[in-house]
């Protein structure tokens, strides 16, 4: 089958199931928070934690922190993270949900190409939550949604389909054996802490071309500061093409990759989980 093929094969199987990704999203959504006494709160309690020790670290430990684009450093980071929390957890969950519900595809004959978007549709919903409340975080702390706002759901989007083809890439991948899931893991913190998620990489960028490379190819740094675009920079998305055309070619490239895993190694998959 062509890649063309497995595309539509793909958009069909998404349409015809797609009572099925809700329902498991949902159940995913429970499991997590199931027998906490917080609940759904610890979809809060969790990012507030980490956003204030990286807060009280940097700005009150190391006394780096300052206003940027008149902003205060706390919210200019917490606008960076919150976009990172869902990453982190598809970056990492992304190269275990094929084989986290493997039985689906052993005992069921559920289309594999729809494992990664029940799960990422189920992280998608809590970030979704997050965004609201740094929203009101902003408009509280007196800086009200500004028109800039209205390109959020199209960031969320983008960031959305680039993570649903990294699930499907790294999910089939792992599926077949643990050693990608381990390289992942063990370089998902260096992705964190230089992709510019808790400092500011403009000057870097001016100076060195190595590095503008580097973040113009970085799909972390892109969406950190695509959320940061909207509340603190104030700038649309297609006021940087190149970067948009950086992120779209990488798109283009890890859908491609996507496809390819999932061509090769669909009939392998049942076999060895």
């Amino acid at each position: 089958m062509s890649y063309f093929g497995l595309l539509k094969e793909n958009i069909k199987e998404h349409k015809d199931n797609y009572v099925q990704v809700l329902r498991l999203s949902i159940a995913d959504l429970k499991k997590t928070y199931h027998g906490a006494a917080l609940g759904w709160f610890w979809a809060i309690v969790k990012p507030v934690v980490s956003i204030f020790v990286y807060w009280f670290a940097i700005e009150i430990g190391l006394r780096k922190g300052g206003d940027i684009e008149g902003v205060p450093f706390v919210l200019w980071l917490i606008a960076g993270m919150v976009p990172w929390f869902y990453m982190n957890e598809l970056i990492v969950g992304g190269t275990e949900c094929i084989r986290k519900y493997s039985y689906l595809v052993t005992k069921m004959k559920y289309p594999v190409m729809t494992i990664p978007t029940h799960t990422n549709i189920s992280k998608f919903l809590v970030n979704a939550i997050l965004v609201a409340v740094v929203i009101v975080i902003f408009w509280i702390c007196g800086y009200p949604p500004t028109i800039y706002l209205l390109q959020l759901p199209v960031y969320m989007l983008m960031m959305f389909l680039f993570f649903n083809a990294w699930g499907l890439f790294a999910g089939m991948i792992s599926a077949i054996g643990k050693d990608f899931s381990n390289l992942v893991k063990s370089f998902v913190t260096a992705v964190f802490w230089l992709s510019g998620v808790l400092w500011d990489v403009d000057k870097l960028v001016e100076t060195n071309l190595f590095f503008k490379i580097f973040f113009m190819i970085n799909p972390v740094t892109y969406f950190s500061y695509g959320f940061r675009n909207c509340f603190v920079y104030h700038k649309w998305f297609f006021e940087e093409p190149e970067k948009l055309c950086c992120f779209l070619g990488l798109y283009a490239v890890l859908a491609f990759l996507s496809l390819w895993a999932y061509k090769k190694l669909r009939k392998e998959i049942p076999d060895v989980l």
